[in-house]
């Protein structure tokens, strides 16, 4: 394919550039760490705190209640640190929000009730919210270089997929090997030891970020007194108001893919023919291989979009690329491997994963470029939180209560609806994508 953009070459990055990318990687990853740990531990962690047996229907409105109201938390709160991104700066806000998720992570590890978990989840959600939309922008204004800036927040976002890889072996280590660890209430639940492990991310980011520079861009008009004050009203003027409505739209229907489909495999698993059989621990064994396959998938989704984006000019071509495979395997993926066979699966979650978790940094790399310096953190969030985290991640609630109305077993019931909300979702984005406004220049927006 023939690049489309101007072939001048981006400077070479300096040692802090170097710096800078490294450390966002490890907060992208950190963000999906903290995320995607969730669809691993639910099942075990409400087995032994509630004693609700799986597949009934109070057991599916928990799972739903602990993946929808942290999302709507985190929305709401991820909305507000938006602004405060716009109004405080970018490291400062990044700086606070490492350190919420990262006690929250370690506090879900000792919860001993499902409130205490859900309250939890509600506080590492926000963490996260709000890192995303702070370190998209600070990435965005510290390289200007239209050609750096897409590679930077394109390969630096596939290491969000490197952090569900981390979350998929520290389950299987807790799994295998949580027997040998400290006891926490007196026993060696592997779901603890998982949350837990969080933290560890955390810990470079919370070292080094502080020291990072603030965006230059930010800091040049805050200090000239020419930034102007952002407003939630600003995003609905006329200039705006179109970019605001389709990618909040659009935003809700990439979550909903992820949150209404593929982060239930790790339920749907057990239910397959050859797992079934097996014992507890050889379940969550076979779970955490395919949460494997999924994030490599995600990981190769992320570094296929990363090498598109400076080849391909249009932004709607560039997401089709993935939205029009994904609109026909995504729900056959659920409909017919994931009520069959663990093999076929094991693939098809590879490919769910590559073209939905794409998407993903297309976004990061997408809303920078479509939002003024002053409105880039409230707008971004607007669409991150409201479109995705609020109702996007609804979807999650939508596939377990329409799994109670669906036919065959619980795993299967679970599938079913999963490839149901799948074929929503996706047609719902790609109708959108057809009003998704283009970027009209390779510079950001002043």
């Amino acid at each position: 394919m023939a690049p489309s953009r101007p072939t001048e070459i981006a400077p070479r990055l300096t040692g802090l550039q170097w710096l800078i990318c490294v450390i966002a990687s490890i907060g992208f990853a950190f963000d999906t760490y903290a995320l995607l740990v969730l669809p691993l531990i639910v099942r075990p962690a409400l087995m032994e705190m509630s004693k609700i047996k799986p597949g009934t229907p109070e057991f599916n409105l928990w799972v739903g209640l602990l993946f929808y109201i942290p999302a709507v938390a985190g929305g709401i709160f991820g909305l507000l640190g938006g602004y405060l991104t716009d109004r405080l700066g970018r490291r400062r806000v990044l700086v606070w929000s490492i350190l919420i998720y990262a006690i929250s992570a370690v506090g879900a590890g000792y919860a001993t009730s499902v409130t205490q978990l859900l309250v939890l989840r509600c506080t590492t959600f926000i963490g996260v919210c709000v890192e995303f939309v702070a370190a998209v922008a600070w990435l965005a204004e510290l390289f200007p270089h239209p050609k750096q800036r897409e590679n930077v927040l394109g390969y630096t976002q596939a290491f969000s997929s490197v952090g569900g890889l981390l979350i998929s072996g520290a389950y299987y280590l807790a799994v295998t090997y949580g027997h040998s660890y400290p006891a926490i209430h007196g026993g060696h639940e592997a779901w603890r030891y998982t949350l837990i492990s969080g933290v560890l991310p955390a810990i470079p980011l919370m070292v080094v970020r502080p020291f990072l520079p603030e965006s230059p861009v930010w800091r040049e008009k805050k200090m000239q007194g020419t930034l102007k004050r952002p407003s939630f009203s600003e995003l609905f003027r006329p200039a705006y108001r179109k970019t605001t409505w389709i990618t909040a739209l659009m935003f809700a229907c990439s979550y909903g893919a992820a949150f209404g489909a593929i982060q239930h495999i790790p339920r749907i698993v057990p239910g397959l023919p050859e797992v079934a059989h097996l014992a507890r621990a050889a379940q969550e064994q076979a779970v955490s291989q395919v949460q494997f396959l999924q994030e490599m998938g995600g990981l190769v989704g992320r570094v296929i979009l990363a090498i598109l984006a400076v080849r391909i000019l249009s932004r709607r071509k560039l997401l089709r690329v993935f939205q029009i495979p994904g609109l026909f395997i995504v729900p056959f993926v659920f409909f017919y491997p994931a009520t069959h066979s663990l093999g076929m699966t094991q693939i098809g979650i590879f490919v769910a994963g590559l073209l939905t978790v794409a998407q993903f940094s297309f976004w990061g790399n997408y809303l920078p470029r479509v939002y003024p310096t002053y409105l880039r953190g409230t707008g971004e969030s607007f669409a991150a939180n409201i479109g995705g985290r609020m109702i996007g991640t609804s979807a999650a609630l939508l596939t377990t209560q329409l799994s109670n109305v669906m036919p065959g077993g619980a795993s299967t019931q679970l599938a079913y609806a999963a490839s149901a909300v799948a074929l929503l979702v996706y047609a719902g984005g790609f109708c959108a994508s057809f009003w998704l406004p283009e970027p009209q220049q390779g510079e950001l927006p002043d």
